[in-house]
């Protein structure tokens, strides 16, 4: 059975059925995995929700920082952003039925030698112990007490990691880097401030996956959350991002051979919004 992951849908829910049609075209059945950011600023997030639990267990997903947004904003931690398009999933009948389902779902997932994360894997982190410490958070997200965890889940700080980090700030720093992280410094420390732009040749701030030394490039790590750089295919990397609620793409990877699948969107923000 062929496997496809699918970039940032953010909402984009005809893009979405569009792009199964294509797939669903190959020959055979076909296994999904989304790299996160299922939801917001797009059209469609209720529907976009509804279909993919409605996959069971044809379809994963990880979970990006937009999705945890939901959750937050859904409970009251966090106040919706202007551009937020989430009022039609919080109005609906079976809207805890949708947040419990999202809630369970993990944070990174290992597929035949590819790692999935929504944003990135940080240069300290080999990608068994990148597996590790998702589980960590998702035990936390998923168990008795994860309003707590979401209470505490949002701030810069640590921003690099260290193998004695405990409690909330240890969880805080996986969740930032598997969900918000572009940019590190070269001792592989995360910074928020660059935003998403691409940096001139002799910025000190390099892209995760070119800090020297990172401990996962033995595994092909497939992730999304940069639209600004676009699709990005190397030996040991699968960027997927290709700002579908920009007005740009919607992109799949078939694992198997590298073959991609693209529709394209109308544009549904601005971008800087």
């Amino acid at each position: 059975m062929p496997t496809y992951v699918i970039g940032d849908l953010q909402g984009c829910h005809q893009q979405l059925l569009e792009l199964c049609h294509r797939i669903a075209a190959e020959p055979g059945d076909a296994r999904l995995i989304f790299a996160g950011d299922l939801v917001n600023r797009g059209p469609d997030s209720l529907a976009t929700l509804r279909t993919l639990r409605g996959l069971g267990a044809q379809a994963q997903t990880v979970l990006g920082n937009h999705d945890l947004n939901l959750l937050a904003v859904a409970n009251g931690i966090r106040k919706a952003h202007a551009s937020d398009t989430l009022d039609d999933i919080l109005a609906a009948p079976d809207r805890e039925v949708l947040l419990d389902w999202l809630r369970h779902q993990p944070l990174a997932l290992e597929h035949d030698g590819h790692l999935i994360v929504h944003a990135g894997v940080l240069p300290q982190w080999t990608a068994s112990q990148a597996l590790a410490l998702a589980h960590e958070v998702e035990t936390v997200l998923q168990g008795p007490n994860w309003l707590d965890f979401l209470r505490a889940m949002y701030g810069k700080e640590p921003s690099k990691w260290d193998d004695s980090l405990i409690g909330n700030d240890r969880l805080r720093c996986i969740v930032n880097a598997m969900t918000r992280m572009r940019y590190c410094e070269r001792d592989g420390r995360m910074d928020f401030a660059a935003g998403g732009g691409l940096r001139e040749d002799d910025d000190p701030l390099l892209p995760w996956f070119d800090i020297p030394g990172r401990l996962s490039e033995n595994v092909t790590v497939v992730f999304g959350h940069w639209s600004e750089r676009g699709l990005t295919m190397r030996a040991n990397l699968i960027g997927l991002d290709t700002g579908c609620v920009w007005g740009g793409k919607l992109t799949a990877v078939r694992l198997e051979d590298r073959t991609l699948f693209q529709v394209d969107c109308p544009q549904c923000q601005k971008p800087g919004k």
